[in-house]
C-alpha cells in the first residue's frame, strides 16, 4: 500500500540579474499563473530545456495526454536562458584517458544523446520556420591560445578520427580568418554543433503549447504530495492533481529532498559587450568557440541590428545554496575583462554591457538524476554541464519513460548508474572549491 508523503520546497530559484540574452529581445508577456485547482495526467515542474523537451515529447507520443508545465519564473529567465548558446554534438573529453572499447562505447552513447537533442530542436525549427537567430546549424570551433592548447586540439583530432567524425584542424592564419584576431594559435572546427539564442529558443518552444498542454509561469511548486490517488502539487494560489510528476528542475531537485548529498551546485559566468561597428573587426560576423582546455574561456561573436557583440564566458564557482551574489559577479567580471583584452587587444576599449551567472548541477560520477525517484515522481535533473544537449535529452528520455515508449536514447539513460553519494561535510565543500580552483589554474590563458 502506498504511503502518503509530502516533499516541501526548502527554497525557490533565485536567478539574479537579467541575462544579456534576455535583454536583447523584447520582454516576454508571461502566461497567467495558476490560480485554481486543476486535474491533469502529468505535471512538469520547470520550463527549461528538460521540462520543455519532456512536454513536447509527451505531446508527440500521447497527443491526448493532458499536461501542465509550471515554472517559478518567466520562461527564459532561468538557467536554460543563461548559457552561452551552444548545443554541442560531440563529447568534450574524448581526448583524455585510455581510448579503449569502453571509451568508444561511452563516446558513441554521448553522441547519440547529444544528437537526439539536436534532432529534436531541428524538427521544431523546420516545422515552425525559426530563423538562424534562434537556431543555426553552423558548427563550432575550439580555439587554442597556447602551444599546450594546440597539442590538446591535435590529440582531440586523432580521437575524432577514431570515431570517424568529420572535423578540420586550423592553423593560426586560418582561425584568424574566422575570428578576426591574431590571438589564437590554432583551432578545430566540427560541423555538427548548433548555435542558438538560448532565451529566444526556450521562449519559442513555450509559445508552441496548445491544449491539452498548458503552461503556467510565475507559478512555483511549494510542495509535492503523493498518495494512493496520485500526486498533488501545491502552488501559491492553486494546486495541480496528476497521476505523474516530472521534476525538471536540475539542481533544485534537492530543494524537494531528491538528490540530497548527491548534487554539486556550480555557477558559470558570462559577459556581453556593448555593440560595435562590425567593420572594425575582420572575420566572420557570427561564430562560437569553446576552449581547447577544460574550464577555459568560451567566446561568441553575434550580430544584432545595432552592431556586433562579443560574449565571454569563463570562471566556475561552487555555490551550495544555488544562488550567487554581486561579489561573485564582480570577480568574474574582472576576469572576463582580462580574457577579452587578451583575445581582442584592439577592442579592449569596449565595455561589457551585460554580466550574469547561470546555475548547473553535477554529480560525483557524472550521471543524471534520472528516472522514478518516488511514487508517481520522475526526475530529469543534474545535467552535468552542456545543458542544451544533456538536459534536453534527459527531458525526452523521461517523457518516454512516463509514456512507456522505448528508444535507443531511453536505453542509454536506463543504463546509467545512480548518482554516487558525495563525501561528508566539510570535505565536499573544501574539495569542490579546491578542485575548481586547480582546474581553472591549469587552464591558464585558455
Amino acid at each position: 500500500m502506498m504511503t502518503s508523503k509530502t516533499f516541501r520546497a526548502r527554497r525557490l530559484p533565485a536567478h539574479g540579474v537579467e541575462s544579456g540574452w534576455a535583454a536583447l529581445i523584447p520582454p516576454r508577456t508571461p502566461t497567467p499563473e495558476l490560480d485554481r485547482t486543476i486535474t491533469v495526467d502529468v505535471v512538469i515542474i520547470g520550463a527549461g530545456f528538460a521540462g520543455l523537451a519532456a512536454a513536447t515529447r509527451l505531446a508527440h507520443l500521447r497527443p491526448g495526454l493532458s499536461v501542465a508545465v509550471i515554472d517559478a519564473d518567466v520562461v527564459g529567465n532561468g538557467a536554460s536562458g543563461r548559457n552561452s548558446g551552444f548545443i554541442i554534438d560531440l563529447p568534450h573529453d574524448i581526448s583524455s584517458g585510455n581510448f579503449g572499447v569502453d571509451a568508444v562505447t561511452k563516446s558513441h552513447n554521448e553522441i547519440v544523446v547529444a544528437r537526439t537533442a539536436i534532432q529534436h530542436y531541428a524538427r521544431l525549427a523546420e516545422e515552425n520556420g525559426w530563423d538562424k537567430y534562434v537556431f543555426d546549424r553552423s558548427g563550432k570551433y575550439s580555439v587554442a591560445m597556447t602551444d599546450a592548447g594546440t597539442e590538446h586540439l591535435a590529440t582531440y583530432s586523432s580521437k575524432l578520427n577514431s570515431l570517424s567524425e568529420p572535423h578540420q584542424l586550423l592553423g593560426a592564419e586560418e582561425i584568424e580568418e574566422v575570428t578576426g584576431t591574431r590571438s589564437f594559435k590554432s583551432g578545430l572546427f566540427t560541423p555538427g554543433a548548433v548555435m542558438v539564442q538560448p532565451t529566444a529558443l526556450v521562449r519559442a518552444i513555450a509559445d508552441l503549447f496548445r491544449e491539452p498542454v498548458r503552461l503556467f509561469e510565475r507559478t512555483p511548486a511549494l510542495s509535492i504530495e503523493t498518495s494512493s490517488s496520485g500526486c498533488t502539487v501545491k502552488t501559491p494560489k492553486g494546486e495541480l492533481r496528476a497521476g505523474r510528476v516530472i521534476l525538471a528542475t536540475n539542481g533544485h531537485a534537492e530543494s524537494f529532498g531528491f538528490g540530497t548529498g548527491q548534487l554539486l551546485h556550480l555557477f558559470t559566468y558570462a559577459s556581453l559587450t556593448e555593440p560595435f561597428d562590425p567593420s572594425t573587426l575582420a572575420g566572420s560576423r557570427k561564430w562560437g568557440a569553446t576552449p581547447a582546455a577544460p574550464m577555459g574561456t568560451t567566446v561568441r561573436r553575434i550580430n544584432e541590428a545595432d552592431g556586433d557583440r562579443i560574449l565571454i564566458r569563463s570562471r566556475y564557482t561552487y555555490n551550495p545554496k544555488i544562488e550567487v551574489g554581486a561579489g561573485s559577479i564582480k570577480c568574474a567580471s574582472d576576469l572576463h575583462d582580462r580574457k577579452f583584452a587578451d583575445r581582442f587587444p584592439d577592442h579592449r576599449h569596449l565595455k561589457m554591457q551585460y554580466r550574469w551567472a547561470g546555475a548547473m548541477a553535477l554529480t560525483w560520477n557524472s550521471v543524471p538524476l534520472f528516472g522514478q525517484v518516488d511514487d508517481c515522481i520522475f526526475a530529469a535533473c543534474a545535467c552535468n554541464g552542456i545543458g542544451g544537449t544533456k538536459a534536453t535529452a534527459a527531458g525526452i528520455a523521461t517523457a518516454e519513460l512516463v509514456a512507456g515508449h522505448r528508444s535507443q536514447l531511453g536505453e542509454i539513460f536506463r543504463s546509467f548508474e545512480k548518482p554516487q553519494a558525495l563525501p561528508p561535510q566539510p570535505f565536499t565543500d573544501v574539495g569542490a572549491r579546491l578542485n575548481l580552483a586547480y582546474r581553472q589554474w591549469r587552464a591558464g590563458r585558455e
